[in-house]
């Protein structure tokens, strides 16, 4: 059955079409004030009773636990703005261990006794609800048949509505624990992690003598990246509604080796659909910043101002739903996989990241003074060290099924974690190892010898986008994140192990402050051991090379290539150590992750797999067959015995696919892992050369998947 082949249409006709669905009239002035769905500050300051408001400002300030003699007052005027917005219900909004969201949706409304229904929301469910906890991912910290589980108010992260064109919904921003206390979502390691860098960066400070500061917050800004397709094409495509990325594939004619996609100009209907994205994100208090096309055809970006890591990690969350939601009012679908298509540019998410104090320090930006040049290498040190101890976990913390595909390709960093300084950072850093200048000396220019950091230009050297962990200025941007990924896992990684640099650091600061030695000399003696010791992690040349993974190995740097290789190290001793000495995990709660995380890969995998031998063998090869019995009624003997040969080898290739996936060796765990990865993969991708080829040969009308050229270039 031939195909029906899209009709291209105009931004106008999806505008009325979303219109029709409840969409806004966007071209209506301030249709979005900003953070208008978000029970924030300003609203908390106009609604709670005045005492109760400096309360609760307080003891956020403080970072402390709620009093809950004010969660009463609290839940009454958040349940009375929300209902004021159309709000019927509530949800405690948290996030298990799937790498999405979850929700409960409960009435405000309770039966009043004498046929009529009040509206009610106490304290107590504000603060804490119970959503059954058997059917998410534990890693066997929880079994089946225990299914209690608690989510717990987080007042950091605002409240917010989410708008339907039937009703609105208050989501509660919350953490989910088991009913013996372990984490079981990524928001409790991450507000752990925060806590535990806050601490140690704070000891710091007081060492350095800044006295100024009482709480150090990480900030993280993400990029992401994601296609857009024709939801006619997205519904012809099982594997893509099955599994988000394309099994089968030829490569089209024409990619991106013009490079005449990337900061084109924007498609109309396009811009319609990202507009109405960035406004209902604004409502959101989502402070999208930047938009542009990326390398890829019907690739793009959406990049955010930077936020406090706990806040940006929600609010990351719902960029990815809102983006998806908004999409379908457009006709399109919003493609989040990291490799939605083999041979084309894939996604990422570069996650910008930096260490700020209450006061308004970023510690990670160049100062205008020695002091504050002494203080920005001291905390650029602790960075460096804490990078290349645990390069292999941040490595880990990065996997994924889909990064797979995409990490070491000559379009993403690869598997080896290294930093980049520029070229001027670097420089700095070479002088002050080599004992170079007076330390007590402030200079003005780099290379005159003087080993304190003279004031830098913002951004002092090249870009690298080969690197995966670069510094831009004033923040290191981690790019090696998927475009799928929670932020929270990462971010938890790299907070906990700076934490950990910073102390040790300071451990040496403080015993030479103890003997007396100036301050300055102590930071510049500190810097120049760690990074003597630490430089291997540092390289500022083309990560792509091939020659670099040679160098890499040779300067002992870990090149995990796929998730298998990657994820032990989440329970490797060091890491172990490390997590429960700043109690941001315990060794369950790591096992458990580890164990979550294999199980995760070795299910997509599977899923893959019975997708891939499916669609071969119900779709792709029934339109082979038919082509070869068109070509033989036509006499074209040449053309029949090309496609008899190629028909046969497709059925092997079926048959190995479909055998692969079912004989297991072993039954569970990384051994399963390793082998889907080395058996089942392998024979996924074995099918999709043979069917490549045929979709070379068939008859257009004949084929059933949508082609490249298609997807890719219809907008």
């Amino acid at each position: 059955m031939a195909r029906t082949r899209q009709q291209n249409v105009t931004a106008a006709q999806w505008t009325a079409n979303g219109a029709a669905l409840g969409a806004p009239d966007l071209t209506e002035p301030g249709t979005y004030p900003f953070g208008e769905n978000v029970f924030n500050l300003a609203v908390q300051k106009e609604r709670l009773p005045k005492d109760v408001f400096r309360q609760l400002q307080a003891t956020l300030d403080r970072g402390e636990a709620l009093d809950p003699s004010l969660a009463d007052a609290v839940a009454k005027e958040m349940r009375e703005w929300a209902m004021e917005r159309g709000a019927t219900h509530f949800t405690h909004w948290f996030q298990p261990l799937t790498n999405s969201t979850a929700e409960k949706h409960d009435s405000f409304y309770e039966p009043a006794g004498d046929g009529t229904a009040m509206a009610g929301f106490s304290g107590k469910e504000l603060i804490q609800g119970e959503p059954d906890a058997s059917s998410f991912p534990t890693g066997g910290v929880r079994a089946t048949f225990e299914a209690r589980g608690y989510t717990a108010w987080d007042p950091t992260s605002p409240a917010f509505i989410i708008e339907n064109p039937n009703g609105a919904l208050l989501c509660i921003p919350t953490a989910f624990a088991s009913w013996t206390g372990e984490a079981l979502d990524t928001k409790i390691p991450l507000l752990r992690s925060m806590d535990a860098l806050s601490t140690a960066a704070i000891g710091a400070l007081k060492l350095l003598g800044d006295d100024a500061a009482s709480r150090v917050f990480t900030t993280v800004g993400p990029e992401q990246e994601y296609f857009y397709i024709d939801e006619q094409y997205y519904f012809e495509r099982p594997d893509l509604y099955t599994t988000g990325r394309t099994l089968f594939g030829a490569k089209p004619p024409k990619g991106h080796e013009l490079d005449d996609h990337y900061f084109g100009s924007i498609p109309e209907r396009i811009l319609a659909c990202m507009l109405e994205t960035e406004q209902e994100l604004a409502k959101l208090g989502v402070p999208t910043k930047t938009r542009h096309n990326e390398v890829a055809p019907n690739q793009y970006e959406l990049a955010p101002i930077f936020e406090n890591s706990n806040v940006g990690a929600d609010h990351q969350q719902l960029t990815m739903q809102i983006m998806q939601n908004v999409a379908r009012r457009y006709g399109l679908v919003c493609l989040l996989h990291e490799k939605p298509y083999a041979g084309v540019n894939g996604s990422g998410k570069h996650n910008n990241w930096s260490m700020g104090t209450d006061s308004g320090l970023n510690l990670l930006e160049p100062g205008d003074t020695p002091h504050e040049n002494i203080s920005f290498l001291f905390f650029c040190t602790a960075v460096i060290a804490a990078v290349n101890k645990h390069q292999a976990l941040l490595r880990a913390s990065v996997a994924g099924i889909g990064q797979d595909h995409r990490l070491g390709a000559n379009e993403a960093p690869p598997a080896i974690i290294s930093i980049f300084l520029g070229a001027e950072l670097r420089k700095v850093f070479e002088t002050i190892e080599a004992g170079e200048g007076d330390p007590a000396t402030p200079g003005s220019f780099l290379g005159l010898g003087t080993p304190v950091l003279p004031p830098l230009p913002m951004h002092g050297g090249d870009r690298n986008r080969t690197s995966p962990f670069a510094f831009t200025g004033n923040k290191f941007e981690f790019r090696a994140l998927g475009s799928s990924q929670s932020l929270a896992l990462p971010n938890t990684v790299l907070n906990t192990i700076v934490a950990e640099a910073i102390e040790e650091l300071s451990a040496k600061l403080e015993k030479a402050s103890g003997e007396g030695k100036d301050i300055n000399a102590a930071v510049v003696d500190i810097v120049r051991e760690t990074y003597a010791a630490n430089k291997q992690v540092c390289f500022d040349g083309d990560n792509y090379d091939e020659a670099w993974h040679t160098e890499a190995e040779k300067r002992g740097l870990a090149n995990l290539r796929t998730t298998p290789d990657a994820l032990p190290w989440l329970v490797e001793k060091q890491t172990i150590a490390t997590f429960e000495r700043y109690k941001v995990l315990s060794e369950r709660e790591l096992e458990s992750r580890f164990e979550v995380m294999v199980e995760q890969y070795t299910t997509r995998v599977n899923i893959e797999a019975e997708t891939a031998a499916s669609i071969a063998r119900t779709m792709l090869l029934p339109a082979a067959i038919r082509h070869l019995a068109d070509l033989k009624a036509g006499g074209h003997d040449g053309l029949v015995a090309e496609t008899q040969e190629l028909v046969g080898e497709f059925y092997d290739a079926i048959l190995a696919l479909e055998k692969a996936n079912v004989e297991h060796p072993v039954e569970e765990g990384l051994e399963l892992a390793k082998y889907m990865r080395d058996t089942v993969v392998t024979s996924m991708a074995s099918t999709r050369e043979v069917a490549d080829r045929l979709e070379r040969i068939v008859a257009d009308d004949l084929w059933p998947l949508p082609k490249y050229s298609e997807m890719l270039f219809i907008k």
